[in-house]
């Protein structure tokens, strides 16, 4: 292992744990010019979780398939001396030209006293302060996603950093809201050139500027002022066209006999009623009715308009990826611990005042045969078509998941990714590396998608005071 004579003293060697591979198995060719170093224990993690049809596992094994590419065909001096990383298109198009290493011999640093050594972690660990001992030119890095590891590993003066490489943005306050307030001098400023037309009982307005290049397709423009609400239809770096929104709060219309109750639940419901848009992201805090409202959108254009032939509901279970359990019954009876909330919204909508207990189980008849529960982990290799599918929980999903997922449209499709960025429980998912922050940020340039962020709590004002002072 001839890590020394083989690199440039300008390049970091980057010494990976398992939890980095089987977050993202191609991350072996994110690293550009720098090094990369494969502690034998983690070939053993490795092996011990490729076992099963989780997501886990399945990473597990892609990860185990990629370093088998590398290694493939490679003599003992060429593993010894580090194997050429293959060059692959990744998201930023970045030249890759480092040197990938395993570890084939016995590397042995003494740890203190209280920390065991036959622990996967202190293995770890003790690799890497024998390799900065070893090469003591270069910078040795431990990249992993366990937040502990970090802290051991700076505890013993080992530089330790999380994998980055899938952080969507900087900051999740960057998060595209979906929305933009016009500015009160706006209408001065782009009267010239200004048209208004109607077609259909639409209202619709054509403007002319610089500065409209920088809104996005199906984005939502307003201003309170003036009470003007309206979405982005068209638009490029000189001109855009507008179309006025349909009133969802004061006026006769209502979806499911619900009204929206602020300003961010009306874009919501005319973009959940939109038959033009395949894919709706909203973002919102528990109880802004992300799931009320798309729900109420998803029955109407089901059981009263026909536009699809059936609701899918699914999210994703907790621990993500692994089987649902042995719980008897059905996929959807094994579900239905996981759609508490898909429950109390469905209780509301579909509960007619007065309703009798005949009318009760005729609506619940219904349902039953209009609205499916499917678990994540039977999605591959399904085809959804002319379905309202709906994706509870998105924040929990990796952006692999997610792509699964969404794939699975086929045509006359919509699909609705629901989420509270602020409520992550996958292990090792952050606000700025969530499938839902990734869907949200790839899709706000389509013609045929739009988001949303509810600002605003409408469950209760308990609710509301609770989320304010606790």
């Amino acid at each position: 292992m001839n890590i020394s004579a083989s690199s440039q003293s300008e390049t970091r060697l980057f010494v990976l744990d398992t939890n980095v591979l089987m977050h993202d198995p191609a991350c072996i060719f994110r690293f550009q010019e720098h090094d990369i170093f494969i502690p034998m224990m983690v070939l053993e993690e490795l092996d011990k979780n490729k076992r099963g049809h989780s997501e886990v596992a399945r990473s597990a094994r892609q990860a185990s398939r990629f370093l088998e590419d590398c290694i493939a065909g490679a003599s003992q001096s060429s593993i010894d001396n580090g194997l050429e990383l293959p060059s692959v298109n990744n998201n930023n198009n970045d030249t890759v030209s480092g040197k990938l290493f395993f570890q084939t011999r016995n590397l042995h640093q003494d740890l203190p006293a209280d920390m065991p050594g036959n622990i996967p972690d202190n293995v770890i660990l003790s690799v890497c302060l024998a390799l900065k001992d070893e090469v003591k030119h270069r910078s040795v890095t431990l990249v992993t996603k366990d937040i502990n590891l970090r802290i051991k590993a700076a505890a013993l003066g080992i530089p330790a950093e999380d994998y980055s490489n899938d952080q969507v943005i900087e900051d999740v306050n960057l998060l595209y809201k979906g929305a933009c307030q016009l500015e009160d001098e706006f209408w001065s400023t782009h009267s010239e050139g200004m048209e208004a037309w109607q077609d259909q009982g639409r209202a619709f307005y054509q403007f002319k500027g610089e500065d409209l290049g920088d809104w996005y397709p199906n984005e939502f423009i307003f201003n309170d002022k003036d009470g003007f609400y309206s979405i982005v239809r068209e638009h490029d770096a000189t001109s855009a066209k507008i179309e006025v929104l349909t009133d969802y709060i004061n006026s006769s219309h209502s979806v499911w006999g619900i009204h929206a109750r602020n300003r961010e639940q009306n874009f919501a419901l005319n973009v959940l009623m939109d038959p033009t848009i395949d894919f709706v992201s909203v973002l919102g805090l528990a109880g802004s009715g992300k799931t009320l409202l798309t729900l109420a959108a998803a029955l109407t254009q089901t059981l009263e308009q026909k536009a699809y032939q059936e609701i899918i509901v699914t999210r994703v279970t907790v621990p993500v990826g692994e089987d649902i359990g042995y719980l008897p019954g059905t996929e959807e009876e094994k579900m239905t611990p996981w759609m508490g909330a898909l429950m109390d919204n469905l209780e509301v909508l579909t509960t007619p005042q007065g309703a009798g207990e005949w009318e009760r189980a005729a609506t619940n008849d219904l349902l039953q045969k209009r609205i499916k529960i499917r678990s994540l982990n039977f999605m591959r290799g399904r085809t959804f078509l002319n379905k309202f599918v709906i994706i509870d929980e998105a924040q929990n999903l990796t952006s692999k998941q997610m792509k699964t997922l969404i794939t699975r449209a086929g045509p006359g499709t919509k699909v609705v990714c629901l989420g509270n960025v602020a409520q992550i429980d996958t292990p090792y998912l952050t606000e700025t590396t969530s499938g839902l922050t990734y869907v949200v940020d790839r899709f706000k340039d389509w013609d045929h998608s739009a988001h949303i962020t509810l600002q605003r709590g409408e469950r209760s004002r308990l609710a509301d005071y609770a989320s304010e002072v606790l």
